[in-house]
C-alpha cells in the first residue's frame, strides 16, 4: 500500500526551479515536500525567497503613500514614549541580527569559497537588514506625525511573522532529526523570531499624542485606536456595555471626528458645484447675433452627481477596491466546498489536507469579514459626508436665493429635501458598488458554473437576460410612483406646516374639520400610490426568489436533459447550489439598489433645481468701510431700478437718493407705493437693474415684521456680539424692556418660543429692535419698527432711540413710517408714490411744496376723529395750524374710495398716518397696545407661560429602554391581526419548502451511486419535476405574504397618521405654544415617511432571515447531529452580543432622531429671518450654527454605524465558526468513519455558508426593526397627547339661533393655561347685556387676551363659569360654542388654497352669500378684477395680498359668519388708514345689533362703547361707561387715557 502511495506521488510530483544554478539549495517548489506528502512542509529556497520578500516587497512599494503622508502632517512630534522607543530599539535589533547574518555568510564565502552557500544566503539577509531599517525610518516619522498606530507596519509584521512561523517549525523539525548544520544561523533565526514576534505585538498597540487633542470635550477613541482595533471596531466596546448598562443620552457621545466635521465636506461640494455652474453660465454664451445663435449649442446642464463624484471619489475609490477583494474572497467558499467533499468522497486523500481546508476556510471567511467591515464602514461615512454636505448645501442655498426664488418652493419642499432627499443619498451610499460588484459576481458565479456544468450555464444566463427587461419595467414604473409620491408628501407637509402656523386661528374659527378632510385627502392619494408601489413590490419579490431558481432549475434541467451521460452528482448539485446562493445575492440586491438609484435620481433633480436658484448678488450694493474720510455719504443710490428678480417686472424706477452721515430720514408713502421694497433695495436683498447703490460701514435692520429667535431674550438682543454689560443694560431702557424682565420670571434669561410666541407684538418689536440698536453699527435700516407699540411706547423708543436725542442720534437712520408724528424731527423725508420717489425734502419744504405730502396731511387732519378735539383741545389748535399752512380743504377732497384699490390720488398718502404724535397730544390709532404688552408670557398667543427658569420648549421626548411590546402590537392591530399572522405562515411555508428543495436536491444527488436511477430517464423526470414545482410554490408563497403585507403596511399607515392627525387637531393650544413645529413637523414628515416605506421592507426582511437562520440549524443538525453540541455556546455568544448592540443602537437611533428636529427647527426660523440674517452679515454665523447642529446630529449618527460594524465583525465571527464547525466535523466524521455522505457535507457546508450573512442580517433587521418601530413610537406618543373637550356632544346641541340674545355673564370666573402655572383670571364676574359695546383695556398682564381666549374657551374654567344667554358654555361642545361666536384676530392668517376656502372652508354658504360678504369688506371690486374670481390662488400665508387685503377678508369672514356676539382682537399688522376707517365703519353698520367686545389697543376706538371694563391683575378693577370713568380722576381708566394723551 505504502508502495502504491509512494508510486502515486512520484507521478504527481511537481519541481518548479525559476531561479539559475547555484541561487538555492533545492528547488524552489516541490510538490512530494509541500502536498503529497503525510508530512507537508516547504522548500528552503521557498523560506528564504519568497517568504521574505513577499513581506519585504511590501514595505517598499508603501513608501510613496508613507513619504506623503510624512510631508502633509500637521504634526511636528518631538517627544517619545516608550511604545515608540520599544519599536525603534527592536527593529534596531532585527536590522543588527540581520546585518551579522549577512557578514557570517560573506565570511563563509571568503573563507570556504562562493561556491559553499547559494546566493539567497547573502541576498535574504541583505534585503532584511534594509527593510528592518526602513521600518524604522517609519516608526520615526509616525512619532513624528502623532500616528497612534501604522496599518502599513501592522500589515508588515503580519507578513513577517506569518513566514517565520513555517521556517521555526521547518527548523524546530530539523533540530528534533538532528540536521541542525548551521548553529550560528540557527542561533540567530532563534533570537529573532521572538523579536519579530514582539514588534508584531507593538504594532497592535496604540500609542497616545495629546497633541492629537484638538480642544474636543470628548474626542472619539478611534483617533487614539490602533489598526487592529479598528480593523475590528473594538474601541466602540465601551460605548456598547455603557449602553447595555443604562440607556444612553447625548453626553454620553464623543465628537464628531475632524475628518467628519460637515465643514469641511461641504466646502468641498460647493467648491466643485460653483465649477458646475460657472460651466454652465460660460456655455450659455451671447447669442445676440444671427451667427452666434445658428452656432448655438445646447447649454451645459450643471451636475450635482459629477459634482458629488468630484468631492467623494476618494472614498468611493476606496470603497470599491475593498468591495472587488470582498467579491473575490467570496468565490473562495465553493472552491474550498468541492475540496471538501472530494475529501470525503475519497477516503485515500492525506487527512492533514481536510483539516486544512478548514482552517483555510475559516481564515478566508475571517479575511472577508473584515474587508466586508470596512467596506460598509466607509460606505456608510461616506454616506454621513454626503448627508451633511447636502443638508449645509440647502441650508446655506436658502439664505442665498432671491425672493423671486423662494417663491418656487415652499419652506416644506426645503425640509423635504434636508430630511428625506438627503436621506436617500445616504441610504445609497452603502450600496452604489453593487452596480458593478453584482455584474461581476454573477460573472464569476457563471465562470466557476461553466467549469462545473458546461455550456448549460447558458440556459441559466437565458433566464437572468429575460429578468433584466421585466426588473427595468418595475423599476420604471416604480420611479413614476416614487415621484408622484413624493409630490403629494410634499403637499401634505406644506399643509400641515400652514395649519401648525395657524392652529390658533383654526381653533378661533372651529375649521379644523375642513383642514383635517383637506390633509387626509392628500394623504389619500399618496396612501393609493404607496398601494400601488407595495403591489409592484409583491410583483417584484416574486421575481427577486424565482430568479435564483430559476436560473439553477434551468441550468440542472438542461445538464440533465441536454445529455444522458451527464449525471447530477453531490459535488456538482451543491456545488453549483453555493454558487447559485452567491448569485441570488447580486440578482435580489440589483432591482433593490436600481430601485434606490431611481429614487435619489429623483433626489438628484429636485436638489438640482433648488441649486440652480437664482442667488442674491453680492455686488448690488457696494459697501465702503467707515473708515473711509472721503465719502460723507451714508447710503445713496444713483438711477437705481430694482426687482425681485431677474425675470420679475421692476418694483422700483429710477430712484436717487443720498442720504448724509448722521442723518434721520423718514420714508413715506401709500400702500403698495414700494416702502419695504426701497429698504430691501438698499440692503441689496432686491436685483439691481441698472444704477448703482452705495453704502458706507455696517448695518442693523429691524424689519416690519418682527424676527424673533428661539433662544433667551438676553440672547436675542445679542444676536452673537460679545455681552458688554453696560451697553446692554443701556439699550434694555431705551427700548422700554426693563418692565418686561421684572414681570418674566426668568428675566433676561427667559426663552422665547418658536416666533417668538410667549410675546406680544409690541414686545416682539421692541426686542427686534434691541437686538438692533446694541449691534452698534453705522447705518439702521428701521421699517416701521413703531407701528406694533403702543402710542406713549412708541414716543418713548424715538426719544430714547431713533430721534435726535436717542441712542442712535450720531448714526444714519433710515425709517419707514406709517405716520406724521414724528416727521417733524427727522432731518429730511422721502416720500414714495407710484414705484419711484415723488419728492424728498425737510417736513417744512414738503408743507410748502404742497404736493402729494401735502395732500395726504390735508386729508389726515380734517377726518381726525372728532372725540381727540374734544378731549384735548391742545391738539386741536395744532391741527389748525398745519391747516393753516397748507390751505383749506375742499369737501370733495375727503371723499374715500369704497374699495381699498381705487387708484390715483385718492388712495393718496394713506398709510402716512399711523404713528403717534411728538408734539402733540393727537394720537392716531395705534395698533397694539403695549400697555398690555408685557404679557410676563402668560396673556398672549394662547397664554404661553415658561417654567420657572424662564424655559419655555421642553427637550424632545425620548423614550429610553426596549421599545415596548405595546408598540408593536399597536403596529400589528392597526396592520390587522389575520393579516400579520398570514405573512409569519407563508413565510414559515417557504422556507420550509425552500429547505425541502435542496433536501430532494440531495437525495437526487445520491441517484448518481444508484446503477439503475443513473440511467433511468423517468427517475430523472421525477426528480426534476418535483424540483421545479417545489420552487414554483416558494415564489407563490413569496407572492402572497408580499400581498398580504402590502395590504397590512397601507393599513396600518393610514391608521396612524389618521390618529396622530386627528389628536394634534384636537390637542390645546398649550401643547403647540411648547413643542417647536419642527418637532411635530418631523413626526409627519420623517416618521410617517419610516412606517410607509422602511418598516414593511424591515418585517419582510426579518421574516425571511428569522426563518432562514431556523432552516439552516435545522439543515446542518440533520447532517451532522454532532453539530448540535456547539449550538449552545454560540448561541448564547450570538445572543449577549445581540442585546448588547440592540440596546446601545436602539438608543443611538432615538438621540439621532431627536437631534435631527432642531437641524429643521433652526432651519425653518433662518428662512423667515433671512432678510434680517443677510443684511446684518450674519450669514457665516447662522451657517456655522447650522453645521455645528448637523455634526450634533452626526455624533449620534455616527457611532450607530460603527455599532452595526461592530456588530457584523462578531456575528460573522459566531457565522465563520458554524461554518468551520461543519467543515471540521466532516472531516472528523470521514476519519471516525461517521457513516457521513456527500450530500450531507454538501448541505450542511453550502447552509453554513449563507448562515453568516443570514445571522448578521438577522440582528440588523432585528435592530433596524427596533429603531424604525421608534418612529410608530413617536407617532403613537403624538395620538396619546392631552385633548380638549369634545368638539361635539351629539345629544347636548345648541338650538341652531343660540345665541338669540348675545348677553354674557361671568360668574366668579377663574382660568389659568397649564395646570401647574399661577390663576390668570381671579374671580371675574360681570353681566354683559345684550346688544352692548364693551371695551376692554388694562395693563400689562391684566388678563384681556384670556378673557377672550376663555369666551373661545381656549383656555377652560378652574372654576367659575361663563354663560351665553344663560346657558353654561361648558355644556356644549367646543365647536358649537366657537362657531357661534365671530372674532376677528389680531393678525390675519390665510391658509394656500384658493380664495373662496379661505372664506368659506365647509362650503356651507351660497356663491351669492359669500359675494355679499366681500362686497361689505370693500373686496368685490378686487376679487371681481382677478382672472379666477373666488377660485384665485391664495399662497402660502397669504403671501400675494397685502396686509390690508388680508385683514378685509378677516373681516369677511366675519360678516359670512355674522353671529351675534362678536369678538374684536384689534389688529396689530401695519394696516395703512383707510383699511382700519373701512373695518371700523363696517363693524358699526353691520353688527349694529350685536353684542361686541372689543380688546382695545387704541383707547380713541372703545370711547364710544356702551361701557369699559378695566382689568388689574386677573381681576375686574372697573367696568362702566366711559365718560363715568373719565369724570373719576382716581380711576385706572383715567389714568391709561392719560398716558395715551387722550385727556391732558
Amino acid at each position: 500500500m505504502a508502495a502504491d502511495s509512494s508510486a502515486a506521488a512520484a507521478v504527481n510530483e511537481t519541481v518548479y526551479h525559476p531561479f539559475r544554478a547555484g541561487f538555492c539549495r533545492d528547488s524552489f517548489w516541490n510538490s512530494s515536500v509541500t502536498w503529497h506528502t503525510e508530512k507537508p512542509d516547504l522548500t528552503e529556497c521557498f523560506q528564504q525567497s519568497a517568504l521574505i520578500w513577499v513581506p519585504c516587497l511590501f514595505l517598499w512599494l508603501t513608501l510613496p503613500y508613507q513619504a506623503y503622508r510624512s510631508l502633509s502632517g500637521r504634526f511636528k512630534i518631538q517627544r517619545w514614549s516608550w511604545v515608540s522607543v520599544a519599536k525603534m530599539a527592536f527593529s534596531l535589533i532585527l536590522t543588527a541580527l540581520a546585518v551579522a547574518e549577512m557578514s557570517y555568510v560573506a565570511h563563509q564565502w571568503n573563507t570556504l569559497g562562493r561556491d559553499a552557500l547559494p546566493d539567497v544566503d547573502l541576498i535574504a539577509p541583505l534585503i532584511k537588514a534594509a527593510t528592518f531599517l526602513l521600518s524604522a525610518v517609519y516608526v520615526y516619522l509616525d512619532r513624528r506625525n502623532a500616528e497612534p498606530s501604522s496599518a502599513v507596519l501592522f500589515l508588515f509584521w503580519l507578513l513577517v511573522v506569518l513566514g517565520s512561523i513555517a521556517t521555526f517549525r521547518t527548523k524546530i523539525e530539523a533540530a528534533r532529526d538532528g540536521g541542525i548544520s548551521d548553529h550560528f544561523r540557527f542561533g540567530l533565526f532563534m533570537v529573532s523570531f521572538p523579536v519579530t514576534c514582539i514588534q508584531f505585538i507593538l504594532s497592535c498597540w496604540a500609542e497616545y499624542f495629546r497633541e492629537r487633542d484638538l480642544g474636543d470635550l470628548q474626542p472619539c477613541p478611534e483617533q487614539y485606536s490602533s489598526f487592529p482595533n479598528r480593523l475590528t471596531f473594538w474601541w466602540f466596546t465601551s460605548l456598547a456595555i455603557l449602553g447595555y448598562r443604562r440607556p444612553l443620552v447625548q453626553t454620553d457621545l464623543w465628537d464628531v471626528n475632524p475628518e467628519d466635521k460637515t465643514k469641511l465636506s461641504v466646502d468641498k461640494f460647493e467648491k466643485y458645484w460653483r465649477q458646475e455652474m460657472a460651466t454652465m453660465r460660460r456655455s450659455s454664451g451671447d447669442y445676440s447675433t444671427p451667427e452666434a445663435a445658428r452656432a448655438r449649442r445646447k447649454p451645459y446642464e450643471p451636475s450635482l452627481t459629477l459634482a458629488l463624484l468630484k468631492t467623494f471619489w476618494l472614498p468611493l475609490l476606496l470603497g470599491g477596491l475593498l468591495k472587488l477583494m470582498n467579491d473575490l474572497f467570496v468565490f473562495v467558499a465553493p472552491q474550498l466546498l468541492k475540496l471538501l467533499i472530494g475529501f470525503v468522497s475519497d477516503t485515500r486523500v492525506e487527512a492533514w489536507k481536510g483539516y486544512f481546508y478548514a482552517v483555510l476556510l475559516l481564515g478566508a471567511s475571517c479575511a472577508q469579514t473584515i474587508i466586508l467591515g470596512q467596506y460598509f464602514h466607509l460606505s456608510m461615512r461616506t454616506g454621513m459626508h454626503v448627508r451633511s454636505a447636502v443638508v449645509a448645501s440647502v441650508y446655506r442655498k436658502a439664505l442665498r436665493i432671491t425672493s423671486a426664488a423662494k417663491r418656487t418652493s415652499t419652506v416644506g419642499e426645503i425640509v423635504n429635501l434636508m430630511s428625506v432627499d438627503s436621506q436617500r443619498f445616504m441610504d445609497l451610499m452603502g450600496y452604489i458598488h453593487l452596480l458593478w460588484s453584482g455584474p461581476l459576481q454573477m460573472a464569476l458565479a457563471l465562470y466557476f458554473l461553466w467549469e462545473a456544468l458546461g455550456p448549460s450555464v447558458l440556459a441559466g444566463l437565458g433566464v437572468m437576460i429575460l429578468m433584466v427587461p421585466i426588473n427595468a419595467v418595475i423599476a420604471n414604473r416604480t420611479r413614476s410612483l416614487q415621484i408622484a409620491q413624493m409630490k403629494e408628501k410634499d403637499g401634505r407637509i406644506k399643509l400641515m406646516t400652514e395649519i401648525l402656523n395657524g392652529m390658533k386661528v383654526l381653533k378661533l374659527y372651529a375649521w379644523e374639520e375642513s383642514f383635517q378632510d383637506q390633509v387626509s385627502g392628500i394623504r389619500e392619494r399618496e396612501l393609493e400610490t404607496l398601494k400601488r408601489a407595495a403591489y409592484l413590490s409583491a410583483v417584484s419579490s416574486f421575481t427577486w426568489i424565482l430568479s435564483p431558481f430559476l436560473v439553477s432549475l434551468t441550468t440542472f434541467a438542461t445538464y440533465v436533459l441536454v445529455d444522458e451521460r451527464n449525471i447530477l452528482d453531490a459535488e456538482k448539485a451543491f456545488v453549483s447550489l453555493s454558487l447559485f446562493n452567491i448569485l441570488r445575492f447580486p440578482l435580489s440586491m440589483l432591482p433593490m439598489v436600481i430601485t434606490s438609484v431611481v429614487q435619489a435620481k429623483v433626489s438628484v433633480n429636485r436638489l438640482t433645481k433648488f441649486l440652480r436658484n437664482e442667488e442674491l448678488d453680492p455686488d448690488n450694493v457696494l459697501v465702503i468701510p467707515s473708515s473711509d474720510q472721503t465719502v460723507t455719504s451714508a447710503l445713496s443710490i444713483a438711477h437705481g431700478n430694482f426687482a425681485w428678480g431677474k425675470d420679475e417686472p421692476l418694483c422700483l424706477k429710477d430712484i436717487n437718493i443720498d442720504i448724509k452721515e448722521g442723518q434721520l430720514v423718514a420714508v413715506v408713502g401709500q400702500v403698495g407705493t414700494g416702502k419695504s421694497s426701497l429698504v430691501a433695495a438698499m440692503l441689496g436683498l432686491m436685483e439691481r437693474r441698472s444704477g448703482d447703490v452705495t453704502q458706507k460701514g455696517s448695518i442693523a435692520y429691524v424689519s416690519q415684521q418682527a424676527w424673533i429667535q428661539n433662544l433667551t431674550l438676553k440672547e436675542n438682543i445679542l444676536f452673537g456680539n460679545p455681552l458688554d454689560e453696560r451697553r446692554y443694560q443701556q439699550v434694555i431702557d431705551a427700548c422700554a424692556l426693563r418692565p418686561d424682565l421684572e414681570m418674566l420670571q426668568g428675566g433676561d434669561q427667559t426663552e422665547i418660543g418658536e416666533k417668538g410666541i410667549n410675546l406680544s407684538g409690541g414686545q416682539k418689536q421692541r426686542v427686534s429692535l434691541a437686538r438692533a440698536v446694541y449691534c452698534n453699527s453705522d447705518v439702521y435700516f428701521l421699517d416701521d419698527p413703531l407701528s406694533a407699540v403702543d402710542a406713549h411706547v412708541g414716543k418713548h423708543l424715538f426719544d430714547q432711540v431713533i430721534g435726535p436725542n436717542g441712542l442712535l442720534k450720531n448714526k444714519s437712520r433710515i425709517l419707514v413710517t406709517h405716520g406724521i408724528g414724528f416727521l417733524p424731527q427727522t432731518d429730511n423725508i422721502i416720500v414714495l408714490a407710484n414705484n419711484t420717489v415723488s419728492e424728498t425734502g425737510s417736513y417744512q419744504q414738503l408743507l410748502q411744496n404742497k404736493g402729494v405730502f401735502a395732500d395726504f396731511l390735508r386729508v389726515y387732519l380734517t377726518e381726525e376723529s372728532d372725540v381727540l378735539e374734544l378731549e384735548d383741545p391742545e391738539a386741536a389748535a395744532i391741527k389748525d395750524d398745519i391747516l393753516g399752512e397748507i390751505g383749506a380743504v375742499p369737501n370733495g377732497r375727503t371723499e374715500r374710495s369704497a374699495s381699498i384699490h381705487s387708484s390715483g390720488s385718492q388712495t393718496s398718502l394713506r398709510k402716512v398716518k399711523r404713528v403717534s404724535r411728538q408734539d402733540s397730544k393727537l394720537l392716531s390709532s395705534r395698533k397694539t397696545p403695549e400697555k398690555e404688552i408685557l404679557l410676563s408670557g402668560k396673556e398672549k398667543n394662547g397664554g404661553v407661560k415658561g417654567d420657572k427658569l424662564g424655559n419655555l420648549v421642553g427637550l424632545e421626548k425620548s423614550e429610553i429602554g426596549g421599545v415596548k411590546w405595546d408598540v408593536y402590537m399597536t403596529f400589528l392591530r392597526h396592520m390587522s391581526l389575520p393579516a400579520s399572522l398570514g405573512i409569519m405562515l407563508f413565510y414559515f411555508m417557504f422556507n420550509g419548502i425552500s429547505v425541502g428543495t435542496n433536501i430532494w436536491l440531495g437525495y437526487w444527488a445520491e441517484d448518481a451511486k444508484d446503477p439503475f436511477r443513473r440511467n433511468s430517464t423517468e427517475w430523472r423526470d421525477y426528480r426534476l419535476g418535483i424540483y421545479g414545482g417545489l420552487g414554483g410554490i416558494q415564489g407563490l408563497f413569496v407572492f402572497f405574504s408580499a400581498l398580504i403585507l402590502a395590504y397590512g403596511q397601507i393599513r396600518a399607515s393610514r391608521k396612524l397618521h389618521h390618529n396622530m392627525l386627528v389628536r394634534i387637531l384636537r390637542a390645546p393650544m398649550a401643547f403647540f405654544d411648547t413643542t417647536p413645529l419642527g418637532r411635530i413637523v418631523n413626526r409627519f414628515s420623517k416618521d410617517v415617511d419610516t412606517v410607509d416605506a422602511s418598516l414593511p421592507m424591515n418585517i419582510r426582511m426579518w421574516l425571511n432571515c428569522l426563518f432562514s437562520v431556523l432552516a439552516t440549524i435545522v439543515v446542518i443538525c440533520m447532517s451532522t447531529p454532532v453539530f448540535g453540541a456547539v449550538i449552545p455556546p454560540l448561541g448564547i455568544f450570538y445572543y449577549f452580543i445581540q442585546r448588547f448592540f440592540i440596546a446601545t443602537s436602539r438608543q443611538l437611533k432615538r438621540l439621532e432622531s431627536v437631534s435631527r428636529s432642531p437641524i429643521y427647527s433652526h432651519f425653518q426660523e433662518s428662512v423667515t429671518g433671512t432678510s434680517v440674517i443677510v443684511a446684518t452679515k450674519q450669514t457665516d454665523r447662522f451657517i456655522l450654527e447650522n453645521e455645528l447642529r448637523v455634526d450634533t446630529n452626526n455624533a449620534s449618527y455616527y457611532p450607530n454605524i460603527v455599532s452595526q460594524r461592530w456588530l457584523a465583525v462578531r456575528l460573522e465571527t459566531v457565522g465563520n465558526c458554524i461554518t468551520f464547525f461543519a467543515a471540521l466535523f466532516a472531516v472528523v466524521g470521514r476519519e471516525k468513519g461517521w457513516d457521513m455522505h456527500p450530500k450531507d457535507i454538501g448541505l450542511s457546508i453550502s447552509y453554513a455558508l449563507t448562515v453568516t450573512q443570514t445571522l448578521n442580517w438577522m440582528v440588523r433587521m432585528t435592530s433596524e426593526l427596533e429603531t424604525n418601530v421608534v418612529s410608530v413610537e413617536r407617532i403613537k406618543e403624538y395620538t396619546e397627547v392631552e385633548q380638549e373637550a369634545e368638539w361635539t356632544i351629539p345629544d347636548h346641541r345648541p338650538e341652531k339661533n343660540w345665541p338669540q340674545r348675545g348677553e354674557i355673564k361671568f360668574e366668579n370666573y377663574q382660568t389659568r393655561y397649564r395646570p401647574e402655572l399661577d390663576l390668570v383670571l381671579k374671580g371675574v364676574t360681570a353681566d354683559v347685556g345684550s346688544g352692548e359695546k364693551v371695551g376692554i383695556v388694562g395693563r400689562t398682564g391684566a388678563g384681556k387676551s384670556s378673557l377672550t381666549l376663555a369666551l373661545f374657551r381656549i383656555i377652560e374654567a378652574a372654576d367659575g363659569s361663563i354663560s351665553i344667554d344663560g346657558i353654561n358654555i361648558a355644556s356644549y361642545g367646543l365647536h358649537d360654542v366657537r362657531s357661534r361666536i365671530t372674532i376677528i384676530p389680531q393678525e390675519p392668517v390665510l391658509f394656500s388654497g384658493t380664495l373662496r376656502l379661505n372664506l368659506d372652508p365647509f362650503k356651507i354658504y351660497t356663491d351669492e352669500e359669500v359675494w355679499r360678504a366681500l362686497e361689505n369688506s370693500h373686496l368685490k371690486r378686487f376679487v371681481s378684477s382677478l382672472p379666477d374670481g373666488l377660485e384665485h390662488a391664495v399662497a402660502e400665508g397669504g403671501e400675494n395680498l397685502s396686509v390690508g387685503q388680508r385683514q378685509l377678508i378677516c373681516l369677511a369672514r366675519a360678516l359670512l359668519r355674522k353671529t351675534k356676539i362678536l369678538v374684536l382682537d384689534e389688529a396689530t399688522a401695519a394696516i395703512d388708514l383707510e383699511t382700519d376707517d373701512l373695518i371700523q365703519r363696517t363693524i358699526r353698520e353691520k353688527f349694529a345689533d350685536c353684542t361686541i367686545l372689543t380688546i382695545a389697543h387704541r383707547l380713541n376706538t372703545i370711547m364710544d362703547s356702551t361701557r369699559i371694563m378695566v382689568l388689574d391683575q386677573g381681576k375686574i378693577k372697573e367696568f362702566d361707561a366711559p365718560s363715568a370713568l373719565l369724570q373719576d380722576k382716581n380711576t385706572i381708566f383715567y389714568g391709561l387715557a392719560k398716558d395715551a394723551g387722550i385727556v391732558s
